[in-house]
């Protein structure tokens, strides 16, 4: 018969603890389990980590497996393998009995080295029971920036694994009412409990992630809580000053606007980005609109004002080589 490594079948070095045995049968045992499992080989390979952790999560039958282990790795074994001949659990194995405990399901050496030492401890009859909590499911859910103000109820379709009385699991469109609150930042996750995948055995199911993506606004510029918006303004309400009204996400606010603002000019209104435990700013950005000369008037009111300031906008650039 040949050696079975059960330590490469779990993915373990040989000298794994016994917490990391167990987290590795779970993960590979919902990895492979055949109810949810899409892999081609996951029957063959449940199986046999089935076998590898019957014999090392028990310390004694551990010991004797590493035993045999060593044994193997000095040549002991020869051709194939045997055990050695003093070897304490070599029995005879009743293929009746064998049968009935599902000898199918265990590789020969198994059978041949501990088999009849499990069948007397868990009887002909007993079958393999696995629990596994379901796996988490991720999705995402674009909300608009009103909703992440305001908070919402929406509406969220996904396919899911459904268990059917027969035991198989099939996805299946599945409709879910999500509540976003209200301050809900980009990138933040809401996570609704047991409308994951669903468990196996008596696992409970795994939970559902939905990531919150904010939509662009078409006036409100985004930056964690904050938000910026750009507001147009004249050259006289720049220069000297006004009172102007400014649109919020909570609605429009009056705004003083100092004399002799400059373009691009950032005024902050506290506290008026997105709600949260500290609540995020808002920051308004001024964009000087200088009008149009169209009529002889208009002209003239340029040509005045070229007069009452000496202005050279290009002074900073220097003289050109």
């Amino acid at each position: 018969m040949e050696f079975v490594d059960y330590y490469k079948i779990m993915g373990l070095e040989d000298d794994a603890s016994a917490d990391e045995i167990k987290r590795a049968y779970r993960k590979l045992a919902r990895k492979y389990h055949p109810d949810v499992s899409k892999e081609a080989d996951s029957e063959v390979r449940f199986k046999q980590l089935g076998e590898a952790y019957k014999v090392l999560k028990d310390p004694e039958t551990r010991r004797e497996y590493d035993e045999l282990k060593r044994y193997q790795s000095t040549g002991g074994g020869g051709a194939g393998f045997r055990p050695p001949p003093d070897w304490q659990y070599r029995e005879s194995i009743n293929p009746d009995d064998f049968e009935a405990y599902g000898a199918a399901d265990f590789s020969d050496f198994f059978e041949q080295v501990f088999g009849s030492r499990f069948r007397h401890q868990a009887g002909p009859h007993t079958e393999q029971h696995f629990d596994a909590r379901g796996q988490d499911i991720h999705t995402s859910l674009s909300v608009s920036l009103g909703d992440a103000f305001n908070g919402a109820s929406m509406d969220l379709s996904l396919k899911t694994p459904v268990v059917h009385p027969d035991g198989s699991i099939r996805n299946e469109q599945k409709r879910l009412v999500v509540k976003v609150p209200a301050g809900v930042r980009d990138g933040q996750k809401i996570r609704l409990r047991g409308q994951g995948g669903p468990g196996v055995g008596k696992g409970e199911p795994g939970d559902l992630y939905i990531e919150i993506q904010i939509r662009e606004d078409e006036r409100f510029h985004l930056d964690g809580r904050d938000v910026t918006v750009t507001l147009p303004v004249t050259p006289w309400e720049a220069a000297l000053g006004a009172s102007v009204e400014v649109p919020t996400l909570s609605g429009p606010v009056k705004m003083t606007i100092p004399p002799n603002a400059r373009q691009g000019q950032r005024l902050r209104l506290k506290g008026r980005g997105l709600p949260g435990k500290v609540p995020g700013d808002q920051y308004v950005s001024l964009s000087v609109v200088v009008p149009e000369a169209v009529n002889e008037e208009q002209k003239q009111a340029y040509r005045s004002m070229s007069k009452l300031w000496s202005l050279d906008p290009r002074a900073s650039h220097g003289e050109s080589r």
